[in-house]
């Protein structure tokens, strides 16, 4: 476990090297936060990495990064791995889960998709680790397991340091994601009590003013051209659905302990407003920055800590204007889908991203319609949505994931035109 007193160490200078769990280090956020680790080699000691499927990037990273340990999830190639000397092998089912818990791992990094990253998220906040995700199961379907586990380690440091940056459950629990790293760092320094209503920004994605015969015709090759952010395919589809901003609803309901009526979307086409919180006594905080995930991998890496980085600062005058305007649930029925099924609880929101999965993906493929994605998902929700006092445990969450793959991989709901 971590130091009891991270603000003492910060005082004396004495804190050392993090060392770091890297899990999905090929990916588009794992590739990335290599970057952010190879620019602090001072702060940051990489002990394992690991990946599903592309050994080639993985050796390649074990090269520049001499990991003590790496996984790979395609077994059959995992042998032949080209590493360097003294970086040994973990295979398994449960490798994720080995490395997670390392008694030399500090900051588990979790990068890689699906309900199964739950385990070892689940697996390292029970042995005391840091977790920085990148997940959306991990709070979409598993908020109810992973934010007590959290919230135990903060109350287990505040009870002996109340001022340590550790007493908050975000120190515990951190995410990767623009929007959610902006509302924590508009809360630093604040009492949830002050705080009126968290404003989530949402860029509208490429056919933010398309009308419903454009958005009927849409392909993915143009849902793939984001108009300011440089994302994987599945995030990038979201967000051009706003299935993305009502998942980031969900995770924020859990990750600030806040009802739904308290969390507001706003649409903000330039991207330089990344969230807000508003506050009982009206006035408004805000977090502004280019549109670069390095810098919220960073802040949640480096946390409390601020360094340097290699994203640009916003321009103001560059910008010239900031727009925003209210969300069409109409035309974007998945936000309102999303909010429904958070309000409904764990197993409808287990359901709804594990269907949104199908749905993009079989909209990438050819075999449904863009505005077919809504309709998915909401099928998904009425099925296997449950009541709200429905709390899968992982094995539950794991299991109804496969029952909704299963059930919307094939179901007509609308072809491409």
């Amino acid at each position: 476990m971590p130091s009891p007193s991270f603000a003492e160490a910060d005082a004396a200078g004495a804190r050392p090297p993090r060392r770091v769990a890297l899990l999905g280090s090929t990916g588009s956020i794992g590739r990335q936060a290599v970057d952010v680790l190879e620019a602090h080699p001072e702060a940051f000691t990489v002990v394992a990495l690991a990946t599903g499927s592309n050994a080639g990037l993985l050796a390649q990273q074990a090269a520049r990064l001499r990991p003590a340990v790496v996984a790979l999830g395609d077994a059959s190639r995992l042998r032949a791995l080209d590493l360097p000397t003294g970086t040994a092998r973990v295979g398994g089912a449960d490798a994720l889960e080995v490395l997670a818990t390392r008694d030399d791992v500090d900051l588990v990094v979790v990068a890689t998709g699906g309900v199964v990253s739950l385990r070892p998220v689940l697996a390292a906040l029970r042995a005391g680790k840091v977790v920085a995700t990148a997940n959306k199961e991990t709070l979409v379907a598993g908020g109810h397991l992973v934010m007590p586990l959290a919230r135990t380690l903060a109350a287990d440091v505040a009870t002996e340091h109340a001022a340590d940056p550790y007493a908050s459950p975000l120190a515990w629990l951190r995410p990767i994601d623009s929007e959610h790293s902006a509302i924590w760092q508009c809360l630093v320094g604040e009492s949830m009590r002050s705080v009126a209503a968290l404003v989530l920004t949402a860029s509208g994605g490429p056919f933010l003013d398309a009308s419903p015969a454009e958005l009927a015709a849409v392909t993915p090759e143009q849902a793939l051209r984001h108009p300011t952010w440089r994302m994987g395919a599945k995030i990038t589809i979201d967000s051009a659905t706003l299935a993305n901003k009502g998942l980031e609803v969900i995770e924020a309901h859990w990750l600030y302990d806040v009802g739904y009526d308290a969390i507001e979307v706003v649409i903000h086409p330039q991207s330089v407003v990344h969230s807000a919180v508003r506050f009982v006594d009206g006035s408004l905080k805000a977090q502004l920055g280019t549109p670069d995930m390095r810098l919220p991998i960073q802040y949640a890496l480096t946390y409390p800590d601020r360094r340097p980085s290699p994203a640009a600062p916003p321009d103001l005058i560059a910008a010239g204007r900031l727009d925003f305007r209210a969300p069409d649930e109409v035309r974007f029925p998945a936000l309102r889908i999303a909010r429904e099924a958070g309000r409904l609880g764990p197993r409808a929101s287990a359901a709804l991203i594990a269907a949104d999965e199908v749905a993009v993906g079989r909209f990438l493929d050819g075999t449904l319609a863009f505005t077919a994605i809504p309709a998915l998902l909401e099928a998904a929700v009425e099925r296997f949505g449950g009541t709200a006092t429905d709390a899968p445990d992982v094995e539950g969450l794991v299991a109804l994931d496969v029952d909704v793959r299963a059930t919307f991989a094939t179901t007509r709901f609308g072809a491409p035109a």
